[in-house]
């Protein structure tokens, strides 16, 4: 069985973050490991509280899962301190991760950034250069960028820039969009794939981008190809989505489990 890591934070409602990666990693019938990079108190209506996890033992996390279960694929999401960004980039270029998808939890639906300048350089810097896939909504692309992304030009032009400088792939996610849930894939070579898509008329969101990017970090364990595993990620989020699930009392979570 192909395993898969999320390096990510807990979601106590279990509709987002680890949670989310697990029952994601579950459903491609791949086995899910885990690093836990913060603890938080959350529901469908917001976060009430976050408590990070030691950079030293999120270190520890990384280095017992490879040295018994090497993963197959790794994915990386709510990363919210420098120091952890340096622990985890120092422990996957040791244990030569490969299949890395990065997702560049930074800006809440709000608009709020959730991430601090020190925290963005390092991911910058430090993660996405050991990315294969980099998955930023739109307004996260916007503060990588530092230009803003509206529509499709800027899309394209967002994801060939982060493309050119990270050497990865880079997915530019158009959820943020009235008209359309189409994305763009930017490969290092500057060509463009787009991954078009209705909208899916629901107000149960959370979890969608961990759900996608744990998606396209069991594709990559299942040796598909880049494009392939957006469009199976894609395919399958889209699938989560319409199958109606409604809890909570805000915005709720995928099912996971559609399928089944």
């Amino acid at each position: 069985m192909k395993a898969v890591l999320s390096i990510a934070g807990s979601d106590s409602s279990g509709g987002a973050g680890i949670q989310a990666d697990i029952k994601t990693i579950a459903a491609h019938g791949l086995f899910a490991e885990t690093a836990i990079t913060a603890l938080t108190a959350q529901n469908t209506l917001g976060v009430t509280g976050v408590a990070g996890v030691e950079p030293d033992f999120v270190t520890a996390q990384i280095d017992a899962v490879f040295e018994d279960i090497r993963p197959d694929a790794v994915k990386i999401g709510m990363v919210s301190s420098a120091a952890i960004i340096e622990a985890i980039a120092r422990a996957l270029a040791r244990h030569e991760a490969r299949n890395v998808v990065v997702d560049p939890v930074m800006v809440a639906t709000s608009g709020a950034r959730l991430i601090d300048d020190d925290a963005a350089v390092a991911l910058t810097e430090l993660l996405f250069p050991l990315a294969d896939v980099i998955t930023p909504n739109m307004p996260e692309a916007a503060v990588l960028c530092g230009f803003a992304v509206e529509g499709e030009s800027d899309m394209e032009r967002a994801a060939r820039l982060l493309a050119e400088q990270s050497v990865a792939a880079v997915l530019v996610k158009g959820g943020h969009r009235s008209d359309s849930a189409d994305d763009v894939l930017a490969l290092p070579d500057g060509s463009l794939t787009w991954f078009r898509a209705p909208r899916v008329d629901t107000r149960n969101t959370h979890g969608t981008g961990c759900t996608l990017s744990s998606a396209i970090a069991c594709g990559l364990a299942r040796s598909l190809t880049v494009e392939q595993a957006v469009r199976s990620a894609k395919d399958y989020v889209r699938g989560a989505l319409g199958a109606g699930m409604n809890l909570g009392k805000g915005s709720g979570p995928l099912d996971h489990m559609w399928e089944y």
